[in-house]
């Protein structure tokens, strides 16, 4: 087990280590190296708690800006991003539950489009220094690199997906840049905040990376035929979808678009596994 080392300095929207001072009836005073120190709420003490302990605490400024310290994680760091739920709206912005006893604000300047209680945003967790306070900001476009190197067609990357647009899915690829998986090459559901394996397409003159979730030199076909047949085993040889079904169910359903299920259905009826009626799909011998 590591020995904690006390940190030097108070650090705003990190995880300090830092020594119990003093017990006071408002809660304990927190030291840094420095002699700096902040408060702890009564609320966050434990019987275990003791003078001279070392504890790792977050710090972030409360209600009145005022720097203050708790043994909660936040759902996000500074620098940090993730997922979050809006939990309340006003003419100035909104507020993010982030796992603490004051919520997180995005200022309107933050946001791409206007909040709305319940929705889930992708945010980073940054410092306002007109404010002096941690805030988060949907403009995550704004922190990520330009330029980019190392990256062509085929590629193998990483992703984390943040944003649903009437294009695609917003991705930040490798920590570092943006890209997008269009819409017509999405045959599986996919969340946001979700980590994925994913090809690179093409890059942009924009710096911006178009991605598929498809290995490159892979048949467009290829196993969709055991697909819809496994479905529909497990259906008892009975779907209720045919030609006319609906592009959007299909790809819910089969994980496959349109033209390949058609596609499919074709190839599945030409070798006698299958028949298609107007009222489904049925599963032969």
């Amino acid at each position: 087990m590591t020995e904690k080392t006390q940190s030097y300095f108070l650090e705003l929207g990190e995880i300090n280590t830092l020594k119990i001072d003093r017990l006071t009836t408002p809660g304990a005073y927190m030291m840094a190296q420095d002699g700096n120190d902040v408060l702890l709420p009564g609320p966050y003490l434990t019987q275990e708690m003791k003078e001279g302990m070392l504890l790792d605490v977050f710090l972030y400024t409360d209600s009145e800006d005022r720097l203050v310290a708790t043994t909660n994680k936040p759902t996000a760091m500074l620098d940090e991003m993730a997922l979050f739920t809006v939990v309340d709206t006003a003419p100035f912005g909104a507020f993010m539950d982030w796992n603490l006893s004051k919520d997180l604000l995005v200022p309107n300047m933050f946001q791409k489009t206007p909040f709305k209680v319940g929705d889930k945003r992708f945010l980073k967790v940054i410092y306002d220094e007109r404010t002096h306070r941690l805030v988060g900001t949907e403009k995550i476009g704004d922190f990520l690199e330009k330029k980019v190197v190392g990256l062509a067609a085929n590629k193998v990357v990483e992703i984390l997906i943040i944003q649903r647009t009437p294009l695609g899915f917003k991705c930040i690829v490798n920590d570092k840049y943006e890209g997008l998986i269009y819409h017509n090459e999405i045959f599986e559901t996919i969340e946001i905040g979700e980590k994925r394996t994913a090809y690179v397409k093409s890059v942009r003159k924009d710096g911006n990376i178009d991605l598929t979730l498809r290995k490159p030199g892979s048949k467009k076909s290829g196993g969709s035929d055991e697909k819809v047949l496994a479905l529909l085993k497990e259906a008892k040889g009975i779907m209720p979808y045919n030609y006319k079904s609906d592009a959007e169910l299909i790809r819910d359903v089969f994980g496959l678009s349109k033209k390949e299920f058609k596609r499919t259905l074709t190839s599945l009826q030409d070798t006698g596994k299958i028949e298609v009626k107007d009222t489904g799909i049925y599963l032969k011998g």
